[in-house]
C-alpha cells in the first residue's frame, strides 16, 4: 500500500478470500474437446425406441403433408408470391396475419409449458436438428460401421476402401438433403410441379437456388456441425434453464447411489469394495450426441434425449443392479424431498394456454371469409350527372378469402334514395380478387352536409348465409 493510500485511509488493493473451487467429477475417459469429432455409439432401449418412433411419425408427416390435396388444391401451401396461406380449408391473407401471430404465441407458451414440466425434451425428441443428425448418423453406421470402426477409418490413410465408403456416405447425405430441401420448399410452392421441374432441369433459377441453399444447410448442419448448432448457435439452449425449477423432469445422475464409482466384477459386492453402483464404464459419454458426461450434473448441453439413460440401464441390467442410476427425475427427488407435479408455474402456463387457444378459436370461428377495399376516384370527389343528381365514383376490390367460388350481393346504406350504378351482384372465384367500378348517385336535396357517412355492404347471395361484411366510406356533394 502506498504512503498516499495510508494517509487517505483508502486501500488500493481489494482483499480476496481463498475459495475452494469444486472440480467436476470425471471418468477415466476425457470429454471431447470443442473441435474434436464425436463418434456417437449406438444404443438401444425404451427411450431410443420412443424417440425413433416419434421421429418416424413426424418425419412422415413433414414429407407427406405437402402432397395432400384438399378442395382441388394443395392442402398446406404458404404461397408468398400470391400472398396467401392455404391451411387445409382455411385460407389466410395478409389481413389475417393476426391469426398467425396468435399461433406463434400459442406455440411459444406451449414450449414454455413443456420445458417447465419435462425439461429440454423438444431438443431430444422433436427438434429437426436432432432428428436429421440421428438420420445422418444412421447412414454412417450402415456405411462405415460402429463408432470404433468409424474412428479407425478416419485415422487410417486414404485408400480405395476409405474413398468408396466416404463417397457413398456423403452422396447419401447430399441426396437426403436435396429431398429434404425439395419437401421444405414444397410448402411454399406447388410441390408436384417443383419435383418434376427440378429433376428435369426446368425449374426457375430462383427455385433451383433456394432448393440447393436449403440442401447445403441441411448437409452442413446435420452432417458436419451437429452438436455445434446445439451448443453454440441455438438460443433455446441458452434460455431454457430459466424455465426450469427443482420439480422439472431432467436426465440426471444419482450421485448418492453411484459414488464412489469404479470397476468391479459382476459377483463382487460393491459395498464391500466401498463403491457405488457406477462402474465407470463411460458408456453414458460414448452415446451422448453432444459429448457430455451427465455425471457432472445438469448441463445446458444436455438435450434430454435419454441415450445415457438407456445405456446405463443396460449396464445395470447386466450387473444385476437396480435400473435408474441415470434417469428422468427432479432435483427435489434426488434430494429426497417431495416432488410437486402440479405447481404455480405450470398452472400459470396452462391457464395462458387455455385462454390463448380459446381466443384463437374465437378468431377463426368469427372470421368473415370475404374482405372489401374501397378506392375513391381521386380526380373528382363529386360530379353532377345528366339527371341533376350528385354522383360519386368508387372502385371496389372484393377478396374471396374462402376456397370456394362465391356470388356476392352488394348494396349501400346511409343515404335514403341512393342509386347503385353498376353491377350489384358479382361472381368471385375462390381465393381471388374481383375489381368492380361503380357509382353512387343521390338527389342533392337528400344531402344536408357537404360530407355524408355511408356504408357499403357485401354478403353472400344465398339467403341466410350469415356472411355479411360492412365497410365505411364517405359521400361528397358538389360545392
Amino acid at each position: 500500500m502506498s504512503d498516499e493510500s495510508k494517509k487517505s485511509g483508502v486501500q488500493s488493493v481489494i482483499p480476496v478470500k481463498n475459495v475452494e473451487i469444486h472440480q467436476p467429477k470425471g471418468g477415466t475417459q476425457e470429454q471431447y474437446k470443442p473441435r474434436d469429432q464425436i463418434y456417437v455409439r449406438k444404443v438401444t432401449g425404451f427411450f431410443q425406441q420412443l424417440r425413433q418412433k416419434m421421429n418416424f411419425v413426424f418425419l412422415f408427416m413433414f414429407a407427406a403433408i405437402p402432397w395432400v390435396h384438399f378442395n382441388g388444391q394443395q392442402a398446406v401451401l404458404f404461397d408468398i408470391g400470391e400472398q396467401r396461406f392455404n391451411i387445409w380449408g382455411l385460407t389466410l391473407w395478409p389481413q389475417d396475419l393476426t391469426l398467425l401471430a396468435w399461433l406463434f404465441i400459442l406455440s411459444a407458451f406451449l414450449l414454455f409449458f413443456v420445458t417447465t414440466f419435462l425439461g429440454r425434451v423438444w431438443c431430444g425428441y422433436m427438434c429437426p436438428q436432432t432428428v436429421w443428425t440421428f438420420i445422418f448418423i444412421w447412414f454412417e453406421e450402415k456405411i462405415e460401421g460402429s463408432a470404433n470402426q468409424r474412428k479407425k477409418l478416419d485415422a487410417q490413410k486414404m485408400d480405395a476402401t476409405k474413398l468408396r465408403k466416404k463417397a457413398l456416405k456423403h452422396f447419401c447425405w447430399l441426396f437426403f438433403s436435396v429431398l429434404t430441401a425439395l419437401t421444405f420448399v414444397g410448402y411454399f410452392t406447388p410441390i408436384r410441379d417443383l419435383f418434376v421441374d427440378f429433376f428435369t432441369l426446368e425449374a426457375s433459377l430462383m427455385a433451383t437456388g433456394v432448393v440447393w441453399f436449403f440442401a447445403f444447410c441441411t448437409y452442413g448442419n446435420a452432417g458436419w456441425m451437429r452438436e455445434i448448432m446445439c451448443l453454440h448457435m441455438c438460443p433455446y439452449a441458452r434460455f431454457q434453464s430459466a424455465m426450469f425449477d427443482k420439480d422439472t423432469l431432467t436426465v440426471s445422475y444419482d450421485d448418492k447411489r453411484g459414488e464412489n464409482r469404479g470397476a468391479r466384477g459382476r459377483k463382487q459386492d460393491p459395498k464391500a469394495l466401498g463403491l457405488g453402483d457406477c462402474i465407470d464404464c463411460n458408456l453414458c459419454v460414448q452415446v451422448c450426441p453432444t459429448g457430455i458426461d451427465i455425471r457432472n450434473g445438469l448441463q445446458y448441453e444436455c438435450i434430454n434425449c435419454g441415450a445415457c439413460v438407456d445405456a446405463c440401464n443396460g449396464v445395470m441390467e447386466r450387473m444385476k443392479y437396480e435400473p435408474g442410476l441415470i434417469r428422468y427425475t427432479t432435483e427435489h427427488e434426488l434430494e429426497g424431498k417431495k416432488v410437486h407435479i402440479v405447481r404455480g408455474k405450470l398452472i400459470g402456463y396452462a391457464t395462458l394456454l387455455v385462454i390463448m387457444t380459446s381466443l384463437l378459436g374465437y378468431e377463426i370461428a368469427t372470421r368473415v371469409p370475404v374482405s372489401m377495399d374501397i378506392i375513391r376516384d381521386r380526380n373528382e370527389l363529386a360530379r353532377e350527372n345528366f339527371n341533376g343528381e350528385v354522383e360519386n365514383v368508387y372502385t371496389l376490390k372484393i377478396l374471396n378469402k374462402s376456397q370456394q367460388d362465391n356470388t356476392y350481393r352488394l348494396s349501400v346504406e346511409g343515404i335514403d334514395g341512393a342509386k347503385w350504378i353498376g353491377d350489384n351482384e358479382v361472381f368471385v372465384e375462390a381465393a381471388s380478387v374481383y375489381t368492380l367500378p361503380i357509382s353512387i348517385a343521390v338527389d342533392p336535396y337528400e344531402l344536408k352536409d357537404y360530407m355524408t357517412d355511408i356504408t357499403f355492404v357485401v354478403e353472400l347471395a344465398e339467403q341466410d348465409s350469415g356472411v355479411r361484411l360492412t365497410h365505411d366510406s364517405r359521400f361528397f356533394k358538389k360545392r
